[in-house]
């Protein structure tokens, strides 16, 4: 595979977060020009240039993607951005919806227009996989953005930039997750499990930044790219983490799903499969079906869905998981 950040200059947004994190290290051993780090907490900056310290390259910006003009002057003479600023927690997005809204809608946009203006050559943003068909605001804020930076291939003109979406599922070990949640409370003897039936997909950060990495090489403009990811019972991953704790069935909480989707059968009818991920297509009339050739087409009434999923962790597979990830409790 093509080595897509070697002599290049490299922009995170929500840089400090977990997919940051692990991101800046891949970017380093690949011999990025230079990596700056992008986001508005200067704590989490202040902890990350110390652990990062031996790197000249790195740079670290303050800022906020709802600041436009905050954005033009960190995009000045970046080669690519990968967009992972985000509200992403959902009772926090339900709770305060015009702020999700002014953070991962209008921060998307502001994210787009300077990209195109700065001449970006690639962005992607990082999706989720509650942005399809979405119940709760925060799959509806990615939604909208999603379709955002698919659309905004159609706005950038004579310039080259070009913008695409990863869409994965949950991450293992992410702050605010429910790994860490359950590593803190399973002293109680209690781990609070809000539908037995409940499923999730599952990446490791170090899988969902390769497949970013690869998404980079394969990219066309306008392309959402779905890793093909194993499914868990969240029930198991309770008696994984903590087989001697109780479970206490507590209900679903608003905004939540007993099953999660990445391609619908909606958007199934443009998707292509291929061995290890999927390329739902843009619907418009500049996306020529040439530029991905060696894919094939799914069948009628396609759904990929975290509970009719091929692949299944289980308990053991999960137990490993928790034992071989590190949680190094930072958050995009």
């Amino acid at each position: 595979m093509i080595n897509p950040l070697k002599n290049k200059s490299v922009l995170v947004t929500g840089g400090t977060g977990s997919f940051g994190h692990k991101f800046v290290s891949k970017a380093l051993e690949l011999g990025a020009k230079r990596i700056i780090v992008f986001s508005r907490d200067e704590l989490k900056q202040y902890e990350m240039r110390k652990q990062f310290s031996k790197f000249p390259q790195l740079r670290f910006f303050i800022g906020d993607v709802r600041d436009k003009e905050r954005l033009y002057r960190a995009f000045n003479g970046v080669d690519i951005v990968i967009h992972a600023a985000a509200m992403k927690h959902v009772e926090a997005c339900e709770y305060n919806p015009f702020e999700a809204i002014k953070t991962n809608i209008h921060g998307a946009q502001n994210v787009i227009e300077a990209a195109i203006d700065c001449n970006v050559e690639k962005v992607i943003a990082l999706s989720t996989d509650k942005a399809c068909s979405p119940v709760n605001l925060y799959g509806a804020t990615k939604l909208a953005s999603d379709k955002l930076f698919v659309a905004a291939n159609s706005y950038v003109g004579d310039k080259t930039t070009s913008f695409s979406v990863v869409r994965y599922g949950n991450v293992v070990g992410s702050r605010g997750s429910v790994v860490p949640y359950f590593n803190n409370i399973k002293h109680t003897g209690v781990l609070p499990i809000t539908d037995e039936r409940m499923t999730r997909f599952w990446i490791t950060l170090e899988q969902g930044v390769q497949f970013v990495l690869d998404s980079l090489t394969r990219m066309h403009g306008g392309e959402v790219f779905v890793p093909k990811i194993p499914s868990m019972k969240v029930v198991d991953l309770a008696k994984a983490i903590a087989p001697e704790c109780k479970i206490d069935i507590i209900g679903i909480r608003p905004g939540e799903k007993l099953h999660e989707t990445m391609i619908t059968p909606d958007d199934a009818r443009h998707t292509v499969e291929f061995d290890d991920y999927y390329v739902i297509e843009p619907e418009f009339n500049w996306w020529g079906k040439e530029q991905l050739v060696n894919g094939s087409k799914l069948p009628e009434g396609f759904e990929y869905n975290s509970t009719m999923n091929k692949q299944w962790l289980t308990i053991e597979d999960l137990r490993s998981l928790v034992i071989n990830n590190e949680f190094d409790g930072a958050n995009n």
